[in-house]
């Protein structure tokens, strides 16, 4: 049985655009509620629609951002915020290590152009694209573009909003939270990612029982990745295991 080949390396943009469309509107669809609900608790923290548009433009990373405004909210410092959300984002160095496999050859500048797309949402969806689809830079690169237009009009749309929505309205602060649940969920290809995610959430728990800060998630997370490390590789899941059949 011949499979067919992915996209050529050296594909026009003019035929890159419509794949890569097709494949990030529903990061994009995902990021409009999400982009208006941090745009909302921008508001109610004091920002401007300027603020938070510029905010998304230069950050784009929705849990570094809710934190940031949370973080403004309860007055701390631009050094603590800094800090704190710099901290979060650490894991984009893990993502751009495992997407920098499949852009070997391309220009210092175009990856730091990919790199400031790259989310846990388009890493997600490249990484998959990459590996089943032989997915190329171009179409990646779209990806990530389309994306971070979503959540900049989101995110500006939902500050102008903000006047009209009372703080803490139809679960808002639950945004992010709902948000990482289903990459959770989508990442779940081998019982042992279930193992891994089971064994951190009770670790996470734990711990934040024990001890102040934030710093449980970030041992909980290394301790499951250790603890669940592959020998052999898991047994996948089956579309008919997923869904209960």
């Amino acid at each position: 049985m011949n499979l067919p080949s992915g996209p050529s390396p050296t594909e026009p943009w003019s035929e890159a655009v419509k794949p890569g469309l097709a494949a990030a509107w529903p990061i994009c669809l995902g990021y409009i509620p999400i982009g208006v609900a941090l745009g909302v608790l921008a508001q109610k923290a004091g920002l401007r629609p300027f603020d938070a548009g510029v905010m998304s433009l230069l950050v784009f990373a929705g849990s570094a951002q809710f934190i940031g405004i949370s973080m403004l909210s309860a007055g701390a410092g631009p050094l603590s915020v800094i800090m704190t959300t710099f901290v979060v984002n650490l894991r984009h160095v893990l993502m751009s290590a495992a997407l920098a496999v499949h852009l070997q050859g391309r220009s210092k500048g175009f990856l730091a152009l990919y790199a400031y797309g790259v989310t846990d949402e388009s890493f997600a969806l490249n990484m998959a694209r990459f590996r089943a689809e032989g997915w190329n830079w171009r179409r990646a690169l779209v990806v990530n573009t389309a994306s971070n237009l979503a959540w900049i009009s989101a995110t500006i749309v939902g500050c102008h909003a903000g006047e009209l929505i009372p703080a803490g309205a139809f679960g808002i602060d639950y945004a992010l939270t709902a948000m990482f649940i289903c990459l959770l969920v989508l990442q779940m290809r081998t019982r042992l990612h279930i193992l891994a995610a089971a064994v951190a959430g009770t670790l996470a728990v734990v711990l934040s029982l024990l001890m102040e800060g934030n710093l449980y998630v970030v041992i909980a997370s290394l301790a499951a990745a250790t603890i669940c490390l592959p020998r052999g590789g898991g047994k996948k899941i089956t579309p008919g295991e997923r869904s209960g059949a």
